[in-house]
């Protein structure tokens, strides 16, 4: 290009106004070298056509004359990068020599025919930048009028669409990579997901290659896309040794999740080109992430396209596609890990069916062998009533043993799918009123009513007799374990073509969250309150097995406090049931045991019928009072029995009981089952060691829960004495009277140390009263000598002794005040003269009365102060509280230092003061001393202990009279908070 600078003429000069960069170069362009001469030779057409093009802010071009000579404007630049402005005045086909081949046939169309062309995102492979560059562009070639009447030239207006394809292309290949990788469940069928979305992009990928580790640092290949396995860019194996076309020596040593690899040309001579006509020269290797990102879940190496730059964009897409294919790895590990974990949880289920049906068969012969002598001995017409009672509570053990055994039984026969089920025509309602009514005795002896109404159904009932036993007594157990006032309601009728069974009960209900998993095997509604904790969450879901064995269904309905409903439906007919199971005689052993276990079981849970008399009397003599806690009679009853010669015995069902009894007697120990209702061992337990009455008692506690863990957990909450059932009589007695000794020896100990401490409380009272009269003397002659009440004057020496003596009798009458109320407190005899208190006022007092000291020692004193409600206090010992925690603040901040004061209302109606200081704090060790009378802290961060200790002491003494609690948070050198609480109990109740 040649610009020269000549004269112009006016008309010409406004050919390129408004032309901006380009515009100006025209202006300058020596034309006359150009086969469209100078421009104040130009066609009218053409002038008209380059005003419409150097002002449009669009991309523009005009190719003029028969060497299509290139005219543009600004907009236009950036398509053509590099080869501007020597592009300018030149023939197009020398511009773009490398897409004329695709250019020439669209500019004839327009020369020869006079038609316009028009070509949406049309792929173009342009040199502008040095290299060749994958580039689309919608645009249209339109001829332009010579002013001759033939066509000029041709007119091009155009659009860029390079980032907009690429961008669309890369999109949908991450989302076929979602898609199709969000159905694959192990790693193979990712890479496999992958390679399939991979190949549809050969543009951007040309080649690619999937890796999954192997041990000792491997990786092997899985998947190939647009290369063939055993090619040299995709090795069957990849490690740090691998040199080839991917060097990942340094590479996975660095941390770096890419490696790129700029001469893969040089590695690999032979490479696949994938939709393009030359091979990429360059490629990466992608780390892909495991789910913890600690690891690798695999590489993914490719070719780069020839055509584009490894820019940032480029860069950002490949890392999205091997975070896709990242993510579906871990998703895939994660269902492979669940699938293993199903699969060994499946092998641990059959394994424990085998168990439990196995273990079920071992117990049955030895129960038949207890059982058989059992039923023999108690036939005997001769026996005597005490062997009797034994024989019969040992009988009905064995009874509810072999009906829990038979209930795994079921279970386990059930779960192997081996039921032998035997289904016949039945009288359905004749059955089911015989069954319900087996526990009319039971629920009278509750209190509870048993209504039955079960007329005779239309047609017989295809059921297994011994199943239906099972439902229906099941059933009704857990109606009546769970009804404490009401009745039972049992009903059987037609609905349609099935039969329906409602057991209905008025029992304590069950709460929305726990009916989902109500028919769960083994489990049990957490906190339910009933008769009873014994069962092992077998019945409800053994129940639904043995409806669902029938072809149907069964349902419930709760409400906490009102009650719940048991629906079962049975259709009628037998096309739902296996033809061969029909009048079937050939069946496994019977599991039925009928309704008598149940009926007995269900009397067990009523309130004592042979303990209620062993109730302690004072009148028994010196034997040790024994508190016995457990929901099981027969347990009850045994343990009374074994221990009734050397205790006072009192027997109750539940930890409720056993605090009532409790707080009417205090027992020399308790001997508590865990599992009860209402309160369970842990409760009572927690409930004695929270009473200052009671805490002192020592408590053994009894269950079936076996393991060293469940000792320690007793043992651990409070327990002196944790017994695993079964247990023998020999070691019962040893654990209850070795205990009975250590809490003899501790309370003789506290005894002692009881009176030590009230002989030194009555002698501190005794000295401090005894103080107090020369002391006022000295302190009331002092102030009428400093108030000049005598008439007579002193010197002022004599006047600062006076000061002097008044000051220090003034503190000691203060540290003996403090004495006498740590000794009132200790004896119980300090009182509180409670009024209403303006806690809001209160504090601002003692602010004001702190803070000349605080400014003194150069502290920021600081408050807080919410609306407060009125509250009933005594306010001399409410501001001696508020006093004592701001000076002792005071008193250990350094200056500089800052002590904040905060009072609010809290979310129980209560009232919750701190005190916050940035002092030298305490560490655990001093902590537990300041809150000791008479203890003094040892800190490092200061040179002596200050103080007689009796501040905190005294403090928390008062807090905790008027029923508030003090709470100290402090760590060394980082300072202290004291939170005071007093509860809404201690509030003033106001008049509205």
């Amino acid at each position: 290009m040649t610009c020269v600078s000549r004269a112009v003429p006016a008309a010409t000069h406004r050919l390129f106004d408004h032309g901006g960069e380009v515009g100006d170069l025209m202006e300058r362009f020596d034309w006359s070298r150009t086969s469209i001469g100078t421009p104040d030779t130009w066609p009218l057409s053409l002038r008209t056509a380059l005003r419409i093009v150097l002002t449009s802010r669009y991309a523009m071009f005009l190719w003029w004359g028969r060497e299509l000579i290139y005219l543009y404007n600004d907009a236009y630049i950036p398509t053509l990068g590099a080869r501007h402005p020597a592009a300018l005045g030149q023939p197009g086909g020398e511009v773009w020599g490398e897409i004329w081949e695709v250019v020439a046939p669209r500019v004839e169309k327009v020369l020869l025919e006079g038609q316009a062309t028009f070509d949406e995102d049309l792929l173009l492979i342009l040199e502008r930048n040095g290299y060749p560059e994958e580039t689309y562009f919608t645009f249209s070639y339109s001829p332009v009028p010579g002013d001759d009447g033939g066509i000029g030239g041709v007119f091009c207006a155009q659009t860029e669409e390079t980032r907009k394809v690429i961008g669309q292309r890369q999109l949908a290949l991450l989302h076929d990579l979602s898609t199709m990788t969000a159905d694959a469940r192990t790693a193979g069928d990712v890479c496999a997901a992958a390679a399939r979305a991979l190949a549809g992009d050969a543009r951007d990928l040309p080649f690619a290659a999937l890796y999954l580790p192997e041990s000792g640092g491997r990786f092997r290949l899985a998947e190939t896309i647009g290369i063939a396995r055993g090619h040299a860019a995709c090795p069957e194996i990849l490690d740090a040794a691998s040199a080839g076309a991917w060097p990942l020596a340094e590479w996975l040593d660095s941390g770096d999740p890419m490696l790129e690899v700029n001469d893969l040309a040089q590695r690999v001579p032979d490479r696949p080109c994938g939709a393009w006509d030359c091979p990429p020269s360059r490629g990466v290797v992608l780390l892909l992430a495991d789910q913890a990102g600690q690891g690798a879940a695999g590489l993914l190496v490719a070719g780069l396209s020839p055509f584009r730059q490894f820019d940032p964009g480029y860069r950002h897409f490949i890392a999205l596609v091997g975070g896709q294919i990242a993510a579906a790895l871990a998703t895939a590990e994660a269902c492979e890990a669940e699938r293993r974990r199903t699969q060994a949880l499946a092998d641990i289920d059959r394994a424990k069916t085998a168990f439990f049906s196995n273990v079920s068969h071992e117990f049955r012969t030895p129960l038949t062998l207890m059982m058989g002598p059992l039923e023999e001995v108690l036939g005997q017409a001769d026996l005597g009533a005490d062997l009797r009672e034994l024989m019969t509570v040992t009988h009905r053990n064995a009874l509810r043993l072999l009906k829990l055994v038979n209930s795994l039984l079921d279970f386990s026969r059930i779960e192997a799918g081996r039921v032998q089920a035997a289904y016949e025509p039945l009288d359905l309602a004749t059955l089911t009123v015989d069954l319900a009514s087996s526990f009319r005795s039971a629920c009278e002896k509750a209190g509870l009513t048993l209504t039955v109404h079960c007329p005779t159904l239309s047609e017989p009932v295809h059921v297994d007799r011994d199943m239906w036993e099972k439902i229906v007594l099941n059933l009704l157990s857990n109606a009546f374990k769970f009804t404490l006032e009401g009745g039972i309601d049992v009903s059987l009728d037609a609905v349609g073509q099935e039969a329906r069974l409602m057991v209905r009960d008025t029992g304590t209900g069950i709460s929305e969250p726990e009916l989902p998993r109500l028919f769960e095997r083994f489990h049990r509604v957490a906190g339910a309150r009933g008769r009873t904790h014994e069962g092992t969450g077998i019945g409800l879901a053994l129940v639904q097995d043995l409806v669902r064995l029938h072809g149907g269904r069964i349902e419930v309905e709760s409400r906490v406090g009102q009650g719940t409903t048991f629906t079962v439906m049975l259709p009628f007919g037998t096309a739902h049931l296996p033809a061969d199971r029909i009048h079937d005689a050939g069946r496994l052993a019977s599991t039925a045991i009928h309704a008598s276990p149940f009926v007995e079981e269900a009397l067990r849970w009523l309130p004592d019928r042979n303990t209620a008399g062993l109730r302690a009397k004072d009148s028994d003599g010196d034997r040790p009072r024994l508190l016995l806690a457990d929901d099981n009679a027969d347990m009850r009853d045994y343990v009374c029995r074994l221990l009734a010669g050397d205790y006072r015995i009192e027997a109750v069902a539940d930890g409720a009981a056993a605090l009532t009894a409790m707080r009417r007697a205090v027992p020399d120990i308790v001997l508590s089952d865990v599992m009860m209702p209402d309160l369970d061992g842990f409760g009572l337990l927690q409930a004695i060691r929270n009473n200052p009455c009671l805490r002192d008692v020592p408590v053994v506690l009894l269950s079936a829960r076996a393991g060293e863990e469940a000792r320690v957990e007793g043992l651990e909450a409070g327990a002196d004495d944790y017994l695993i059932k079964p247990f023998t009589a020999r070691d019962l007695r040893a654990r209850l009277r070795s205990n009975l000794d250590l809490a003899r020896q501790r309370r003789l100990a506290a005894t002692a140390a009881d009176r030590a401490n009230r002989a030194k409380s009555d002698l501190l009272a005794n000295v401090s009263h005894e103080l107090r009269t020369p002391l006022n003397a000295i302190i009331g002659f002092s102030d009428a000598i400093l108030s000049n009440i005598f008439g007579e004057t002193c010197t002022t020496r004599c006047h600062d002794y006076i000061k002097d003596i008044h000051a220090s009798g003034t503190h000691l009458l203060g540290l003996i005040n403090e004495i006498l109320d740590i000794s009132a407190i200790e004896a119980g005899k300090l009182t509180l003269h409670e009024e209403q208190v303006d806690l809001s006022i209160l504090l601002e007092t003692c602010l004001r009365l702190i803070r000349s000291s605080a400014e003194q020692g150069g502290i920021v004193l600081a408050s807080t102060v919410s609306l407060l409600p009125p509250l009933r206090a005594d306010e001399r010992r409410l501001k001696e509280i508020i006093l004592n925690l701001l000076s002792n603040s005071v008193k250990f901040t350094s200056p500089g230092g800052r002590v904040t004061l905060s009072a609010q209302a809290d979310a129980s109606a209560g009232v919750l003061i701190t005190v916050t200081d940035t002092g030298i704090g305490m560490d655990a060790e001093g902590l537990a001393k300041a809150l000791q009378p008479f203890g003094q802290v040892d800190n490092p961060l200061q040179r002596k202990c200050q103080g007689t200790g009796l501040g905190l002491p005294l403090t928390k003494g008062l807090v905790e009279l008027h029923g508030g609690t003090l709470m100290i948070d402090s760590r060394l050198g980082s300072g202290t908070t004291i939170a005071v609480h007093l509860p809404a109990t201690r509030l003033a109740v106001v008049p509205g």
